[in-house]
């Protein structure tokens, strides 16, 4: 497992961001391992989301972004794969509490709705932040496990 590189992949309408978001993370000194899209040519999310998924299944990365124009398909296309925990942000708050409560590996960011401030302030909380466990680790596991 690759714990240093962060995964990013976006549809095009996030394309501009996760750009933004995968300088970020290089000027961290973490590695971005950019999965595209590459332009604002037409892709769909699902595709991109599944690349990102498939990059944390086989280990080249522990982490990952993801960025379309809303961030709620891409993320609903995410957390389909049983090994993704995608949390839909859209502050820093909602980043932070991701990780400490339900041990996100994924964060998903809507272009049209968060500006790049506050996408790059989530970035921060998301990477920053571990997960807390004790009384969250019974849900965490519940989920692990398909469901309730």
């Amino acid at each position: 497992m690759n714990v240093n590189t962060v995964a990013l992949a976006a549809d095009h309408a996030g394309f501009e961001l996760k750009n933004r978001l995968a300088a970020a993370v290089r000027e961290r000194g973490l590695e971005p391992l950019d999965l595209g899209c590459h332009s604002t040519d037409s892709v769909d999310y699902p595709d991109m989301a599944a690349l990102l998924a498939e990059a944390l299944a086989d280990g080249r990365a522990t982490r990952g972004v993801l960025v379309c124009g809303t961030g709620i398909g891409i993320s609903i296309a995410a957390n389909r794969a049983p090994h993704i925990r995608c949390g839909l942000c859209h502050d820093v708050t909602t980043a932070r509490l991701t990780r400490e409560h339900n041990d996100a590996n994924v964060l998903a960011l809507g272009a049209r709705i968060v500006g790049v401030g506050v996408a790059l302030d989530c970035l921060d909380a998301f990477l920053d932040t571990a997960y807390e466990g004790g009384r969250h680790a019974r849900r965490v596991d519940k989920l692990a496990r398909g469901g309730g």
